[in-house]
């Protein structure tokens, strides 16, 4: 799933300052409507040295990465809340929960259904 990087400070505003927020236990999510899919992780130096930062930006990136197949296009920031324990389950369950929450998941049609399944239920199987 290929998606674009917010890198620049411009977007970054933008994003914080319009906006909409949707909190979980351990996790943040900004998102605004966008022409394609975009995402950054933002992780202070709060969270600790260096290691800490990067292994929570790779956990997000994932995350995202395993539930943005069905994402509309919008750009999100993803905001971890400090804990003493980063992981990926806890991460991929709350990003799927807020995509959910928010509606940013298109929903499924006819076309997403395999041609196989399709056939099964025309024959009556």
């Amino acid at each position: 799933m290929k998606y674009l990087r917010i890198k620049k400070k411009k977007e970054f505003s933008k994003i914080l300052k319009s906006g909409k927020r949707a909190h979980a236990e351990h996790l943040t999510i900004v998102y605004l409507p966008d022409k394609a899919r975009k995402m950054a992780v933002c992780v202070g130096k709060k969270y600790g040295k260096s290691v800490v930062r990067n292994r929570i930006k790779r956990l997000l990136r994932e995350a995202y990465r395993a539930n943005a197949e069905r994402l509309i296009p919008c750009a999100v920031l993803l905001i971890p809340k400090v804990s003493e324990e980063y992981s990926f389950s806890v991460f991929s369950k709350e990003i799927a929960r807020l995509f959910r929450k928010e509606k940013l998941v298109e929903t499924r049609t006819e076309e997403d259904i395999s041609p196989k399944l399709q056939n099964s239920q025309k024959d009556g199987v």
